[in-house]
Order: structure tokens, then C-alpha cells, then sequence
């Protein structure tokens, strides 16, 4: 009995239960899926298969009318969040970008599925839009850009986000680096480390109420955040 025990306390396996989620193939068009084939093998980093499952899921379960995407890439997670959405020309995505050959490629994959019209590509640094555009505005935010400017970006985030909206956080284990001592983490990667430490506790533990949230292992770990209003 006592072993038994034992054995179910292990848990389940997270790199078998991995295997069999991605033994299922994602459901998305035939353009989607030739997008995501292509950047695969240009090596530019895109989202997981489970976590494009569960933007999927999170985009057709709360229905977000105006989505914010901080990081662009060429265009794949954009035109999964557009695809999720029907297509639906009451619903519009705005993304940030700064790597000009990755613009160009997002605009030649926004131009193939037929959806400049529904997503609006900012070229430039993030940094600067966020600070520019209105307040109380989107409903829905995905951040994955550049890890280490995650806290930075936090206060802007929340101030162009409506009260209730949700804010999706990907890349937030880090390949398993968060869950480390910063002194097992290569030097080169110990800011990254030590920020996004940052980010998560002020995203888990916040002071003032700001945010509700849960952090997910799907992929490499994604946090999904309510943003809360303030109470005094």
C-alpha cells in the first residue's frame, strides 16, 4: 500500500504527457500550418504546439475584440489568434515588431492570408508604442518578445489593457532556467534569469491587487493574467 502510494505521488510524466498532446495534429489551415513549417526551418522561434492549443482555446473562449501582440515575429501566432477568431472583421489584432526581415516576412504571410486588414503591424521598438498607444484599449495582450524587457514593459501593458482583460505570457519557464538558482544559469543568461524572477513574482505577488494569475507548464511555461482594478 505504502508503494502504491509512493507511485501516485510522482505525478504524471510532463515530457510523456508532452509527447501525447503533440502526437495530435493542430487544428489550423493548410496556410498555417505551411507558415509554421517555414519558419521552423529558418530557425526563427515560434510558439509550441500546446501553447498555440491554448491561445487557440483562449482566444475562442473569451472572444477578444481588439488583441495587442508584442512581438511579431513573421506573423504565425498573429494568424493563429486571426484564425482562432473566424477571420472575424469586428475583431483586430495590433503587433509590434522591430526585426526588419522578420516585418517583411510578417507582411508577406498577412498579405497570403488575405488579413492586412484585420492586423495592424507596427515596425519599430516596443518600448515606444507601448508608451504611446491609448490607454484601456485591448482586451486581450500576447507577449512574446524579447524575455529580459518583460518587467519593463509590465507598467504600459497594464495601462493599455482594459479592466478584465487578459494578458498571455509565453516562454516564462525559460527551457527550465526559472526554476533554477541563478548560479546554475550561464552568466549570459542570468539577467534573463533574474528579470523575469522579477516579472513573475510582480505578475503572482502583486502589492496593490493589480493582477490575478496562473502560471501553466504548456510549452515553456505560459502565465495567464487578469488585469484586476485598483482598489485603494
Amino acid at each position: 500500500m505504502q508503494l502504491e502510494n509512493e507511485k501516485k505521488s510522482d505525478g504524471i510524466d510532463e515530457d510523456r504527457l508532452s509527447i501525447f498532446m503533440e502526437s495530435f495534429a493542430l487544428q489550423q489551415s493548410m496556410l498555417l500550418s505551411q507558415i509554421r513549417k517555414e519558419a521552423l526551418e529558418q530557425d526563427v522561434p515560434i510558439l509550441r504546439v500546446q501553447t498555440v492549443r491554448l491561445l487557440r482555446f483562449l482566444i475562442k473562449t473569451f472572444q477578444p475584440k481588439n488583441i495587442l501582440e508584442v512581438g511579431c515575429a513573421v506573423g504565425y501566432s498573429a494568424l493563429v489568434m486571426d484564425e482562432a477568431s473566424g477571420c472575424n472583421e469586428d475583431v483586430h489584432i495590433t503587433t509590434i515588431e522591430n526585426d526588419a526581415k522578420r516585418i517583411a516576412l510578417a507582411k508577406e504571410n498577412f498579405a497570403r492570408a488575405k488579413a492586412t486588414n484585420r492586423i495592424t503591424l507596427l515596425e519599430g521598438d516596443a518600448t515606444d508604442y507601448l508608451q504611446s498607444l491609448p490607454a484601456n484599449t485591448f482586451d486581450f495582450v500576447l507577449m512574446d518578445a524579447a524575455k529580459a524587457q518583460y518587467i519593463v514593459w509590465l507598467k504600459d501593458v497594464r495601462r493599455v489593457m482594459k479592466i478584465g482583460g487578459i494578458l498571455c505570457t509565453d516562454n516564462i519557464l525559460q527551457e527550465g532556467d526559472l526554476l533554477e538558482s541563478r548560479f546554475l544559469v550561464t552568466k549570459r543568461d542570468r539577467t534573463i534569469h533574474s528579470r523575469m524572477r522579477e516579472y513573475v513574482a510582480a505578475l503572482m505577488q502583486p502589492a496593490n491587487n493589480e493582477w490575478e494569475t496562473i502560471l501553466l507548464s504548456s510549452g515553456d511555461g505560459v502565465t495567464l493574467s487578469v488585469k484586476l482594478e485598483e482598489t485603494s
